[in-house]
């Protein structure tokens, strides 16, 4: 007997199946009280063969639904209907890791954008006493956002009966995934049977396969408990031998031979992963950065000889001083700057920045030997360079709906581009992410804003820019400590940066230091005391909570 479409569920009125796996059928329902969609987990009927069940799954689903972090997708509620138990979780609009997959490989940068959350996630759930158990491509949920999430915790346990897993009609855990120990049915498990599993999934993320495949789970489980890890290189020539290492790790067939933590895995598998990143070379030219009330980029001094030989945040002593009414400061928080080059961007009275040069006009690129001038390519990024300037206006002038509207359509827009374009150079996909996490952090969206960051700084490591701008994505996510420590790291590249003098007063606010928050907003002043910034900026401290009204 399962749920059908139009039933009443408690308080929940099924909508329809989703799916349905060895442990339980999913539905989507309606919460009428709360007007939010859930999803509802109901168990398998033959759990219930189990006179200890129901006890159980009340003691473990209370255990569960005290899991509170932003990558955990969430226990609302659990109960039983007409004998049949279910869970009530948030409902995650979007789709799995294993339907991903499915659309061809991922490229390492992204790989390590889903495996840090899921990895947090772990570390989080196993500092609580909480095993996953059952970690696998399918229960990693991706959002439209670029939001990742682990679902169904605690699930294996609550259908794990106590005996053998090889001795129960329905198999706890996934053959492909599973660790040793639990193969066996070891009692003893601990948090290196869900850093296996893990191991397994970036295996498969890195390598394109999972490590054992055969015609039956049972032979599947055998190859986990006696065959040797197949080696990457041996099915990916090429496969470089740092990630090689971590996986290795991940894999031991002997507990004691892992990763001791999570924290420990994903440690080590971003260091090797910068490393290898850092090792292929890249031709990245110096695009210009993004202001944010200019259309056009100011062609930097390495494509054009009418640029000047070297800009920086401090003005030179050409540069007008600057004035609440005369400056916006383009790079208040995450406003990348590729390279060395920054701008300060003037709008003042009588005093008007140059204009840029018209869209359709080629910028003639330098010659190389052999080759006659050739026009540049068209740049993609242009209308969306305009659409983010409009965006900008609406909110200077008072009109903020339609201001959110285009700052949303320049997000969505931009990563199409980024999805449509994936021979883009470097440059441009650092302006399509620039534009796009600034916009989602205008609209206090920070789990895209943090995607956004995250992939700029594969491209620009040590940019304290963005460094300020992903600090602020975390710090909107609620998670401080990882914002300080990317805030601190872009005060040592960079101490006088204005974002980071913001950030740091908003941090402070949140740890309830007032005084030493309102001593830090002051350091982003001019001589005159006023913070002068460009609104998609305020905006997104509005979103934090971190307004001017804070500070005066």
């Amino acid at each position: 007997m399962s749920f059908a479409s139009g039933e009443n569920v408690g308080p929940y009125r099924i909508v329809e199946q989703l799916g349905s796996g060895g442990m339980a059928t999913v539905f989507k329902a309606y919460h009428a009280s709360l007007d939010r969609y859930v999803a509802i987990k109901v168990l398998h009927p033959a759990f219930k063969q189990d006179p200890n069940f129901l006890s159980r799954f009340q003691r473990e689903a209370r255990i569960v639904a005290k899991l509170q972090h932003p990558a955990i997708v969430p226990v609302y509620d659990f109960n039983e209907h007409n004998g049949q138990p279910y869970l009530v979780m948030r409902f995650i609009e979007g789709e799995t890791l294993k339907a991903r997959l499915v659309k061809g490989e991922l490229p390492l940068h992204e790989v390590l954008r889903i495996m840090r959350p899921v990895c947090e996630a772990l570390a989080y759930a196993h500092q609580q006493g909480v095993l996953h158990r059952d970690v696998k491509p399918s229960n990693v949920l991706l959002t439209p956002q670029g939001g990742v999430f682990l679902a169904d915790f605690g699930l294996a346990r609550i259908a794990q009966a106590g005996e053998s897993t090889l001795s129960q009609d329905t198999m706890v855990g996934t053959p492909q995934y599973i660790s040793p120990e639990q193969a066996r049915g070891d009692a003893d498990l601990d948090a290196r049977t869900d850093i296996y599993s893990l191991g397994v999934v970036l295996y498969e993320l890195l390598v394109g396969r999972v490590p054992y495949q055969a015609d039956t789970p049972y032979a599947v489980i055998h190859d986990h408990i006696f065959t040797p890890l197949p080696m990457p290189h041996s099915i990916k020539p090429g496969f470089p031998e740092a990630l090689e290492r971590v996986l290795l790790k991940a894999l031991a067939k002997e507990r004691g031979d892992r990763y001791a933590s999570v924290t420990d895995l994903i440690a080590a598998f971003e260091q090797a992963a910068q490393n290898v990143i850092s090792s292929v070379p890249t031709q990245v030219a110096a695009p210009a950065i993004i202001p944010a009330a200019v259309s056009q980029p100011i062609a930097p001094a390495t494509t054009s000889p009418a640029a000047p030989a070297s800009e920086s945040t401090t003005p030179s002593s050409a540069a007008p001083k600057r004035s609440n009414k005369a400056m916006w400061i383009g790079l208040a928080i995450g406003l990348v700057a590729i390279g060395a080059v920054a701008i300060l961007i003037v709008a003042g009275r009588g005093q008007q920045a140059a204009p840029p040069p018209p869209a359709s006009t080629p910028i003639e690129q330098p010659n190389q030997p052999g080759l006659p001038n050739q026009p540049a390519q068209p740049d993609p990024v242009n209308a969306l360079r305009q659409s983010f300037a409009n965006a900008n206006d609406l909110a200077g002038t008072g009109h903020p709906d339609q201001a959110r509207a285009e700052f949303r359509r320049t997000a969505v827009q931009a990563e199409k581009a980024l999805l449509d374009n994936p021979n883009l150079p470097p440059d441009q996909r650092a302006q399509l992410h620039t534009l796009a996490g600034q916009s989602w952090l205008a609209l206090g969206q920070p789990e895209p804003a943090q995607n956004h960051f995250e992939n700029l700084a594969q491209i620009l490591p040590d940019n304290p820019d963005v460094l300020v701008g992903l600090s602020a994505a975390l710090l909107m996510r609620g998670r401080q400590d990882q914002a300080t420590v990317t805030l601190d790291r872009a005060q040592r590249l960079n101490p006088d940066l204005l974002g980071v003098h913001l950030i740091r007063a908003c941090l402070l606010l949140k740890q309830n230091e007032p005084l030493r928050a309102v001593s830090e907003y002051r350091l982003a002043a001019g001589p005159d005391g006023n913070v002068v910034m460009p609104p998609w900026t305020r905006m997104a401290l509005v979103a934090l909570d971190c307004g001017d009204n804070r500070f005066n």
